[in-house]
């Protein structure tokens, strides 16, 4: 179940990064869950990951190996999260880099491993590392839509997006893969994402850029408030299209960023879209806070709820439950008669209690759609946050009952 389309746009090759996809049967016998990509020799890369201090094996080796050289390849595997492993999960994930690392002849430290799926079970090895040279004579830089089903798990569709823009008759491209659907709440990035452009950029910048993105995008997404073990987000600059990316040259540093962050929302939001179970995608927008960090405790206080996630399931329109969450956000001396509620267009709560223009059946109207915005007005100063969640149905309860199965 997914709320939305979920067709994808044109994915266009990035110059320099190339992905290929095999089956290793990591879990499921025959399943495409091997992705090897190459990033060519002069490109750069950024990393940002989970802030969970259980964080997996594979993302203390990215973390590691980025401060030490510039990544080659990428290896990837669905199926097992290796978290929970302790050194021996280390020690594996070592070796799917050193048969990474010895296929293409290059140093280990130059490969970055990423996991996804079952936590606590040992990465099987023996079924990855023989898969790996099938991955190899895959390589292709048309490889976005294969590769981008090859890292999912309980996703029911892929997550992909690309975009071009002109810059000085050149052409510069970005485009990107994410997968997640479950434990998503990040505290640096999503479950797993990748982003190439053709654009050269040079690496602190690219660090600085993508941590900038990242805080407004993935770290604005949550479905279940539970933040996953295994987080990582790359983007890689190959520097293939001639252009250069600085602070110097303002209007195309702007017209990146933006681009960026265009890829980098529309792969968030497609996490939340095809969120475990999710009926509903819920925008949830907190105006006129004193500073964000009020803005964003009132904002994940709403989309936590259980209470009002099940009633966004039901379509509900108990707006109670959005009040009691505003009021137990953490925000010091609130002032309750000044601040107002929205759902959609139809205000729901003003003077400390329900507006007086409210009626059930207009509630009901905006509860009865796919897509619902909840805007809630502080009047305590000029900040503004959007977060984007989901509902929580009974299909959420039964997938993780099953997950292991």
């Amino acid at each position: 179940m997914a709320v939305g389309p979920g067709t994808l746009p044109t994915l266009h090759p990035v110059a320099g990064f190339r992905l290929g996809t095999t089956s290793a049967g990591v879990k499921t016998p025959g399943r495409k869950d091997l992705v090897v990509i190459e990033i060519v020799h002069g490109a750069t890369t950024a990393g940002v990951f989970t802030q969970n201090q259980f964080c997996a094996a594979p993302v203390q080796i990215c973390k590691s190996h980025l401060k030490v050289a510039t990544p080659s390849f990428l290896v990837v595997n669905t199926g097992n999260a290796n978290a929970g492993t302790g050194k021996e999960g280390y020690q594996d994930a070592l070796e799917v880099c050193q048969s990474v690392a010895e296929h293409a002849g290059v140093a280990i430290d130059q490969v970055l491993p990423f996991s996804t799926g079952v936590i606590g079970e040992k990465l099987p090895t023996d079924r990855i590392i023989p898969a790996v040279p099938a991955a190899f004579e895959a390589l292709t830089e048309d490889g976005w839509l294969e590769a981008a089903n090859g890292i999912t798990t309980t996703d029911t569709r892929p997550k992909a997006f690309s975009l071009q823009f002109e810059y000085q008759s050149k052409v510069i491209t970005l485009t990107g893969i994410s997968k997640g659907a479950g434990m998503i709440k990040p505290n640096m990035a999503t479950m797993l994402a990748y982003v190439a452009t053709d654009a050269k950029v040079e690496a602190g910048l690219l660090q600085s850029m993508l941590g900038r993105s990242a805080d407004l995008t993935f770290n604005r997404v949550t479905i279940d408030g539970d933040t996953s073990t295994n987080d990582s987000c790359i983007l890689t600059a190959t520097g293939t299209s001639g252009l250069e990316i600085t602070e110097s040259d303002a209007e195309l540093f702007e017209r990146f960023n933006c681009a960026l962050d265009k890829v980098m929302l529309e792969l968030a939001q497609a996490i939340v879209r095809d969120g475990e179970g999710a009926t509903k995608f819920v925008t949830i927008s907190v105006e006129q806070a004193a500073n964000s960090d009020e803005a964003l405790k009132t904002a994940y206080a709403v989309a936590h709820s259980p209470l009002v996630k099940t009633a966004l399931f039901a379509s509900d329109p108990n707006w109670g439950r959005i009040l009691a969450a505003v009021g137990y956000a953490g925000v010091e001396n609130l002032d309750v008669d000044a601040l107002q509620v929205w759902l959609g267009d139809t205000c729901i709560v003003e003077n400390g209690g329900r507006a007086l223009t409210y009626t059930e059946e207009a509630g009901q109207a905006v509860m009865n759609c796919e897509e619902i915005t909840i805007r809630i007005v502080l009047n305590r100063g000029n900040k503004q946050e959007t977060v984007w969640t989901t509902d929580l149905s009974k299909d959420y309860v039964a997938i993780n009952a099953d997950y292991r199965s």
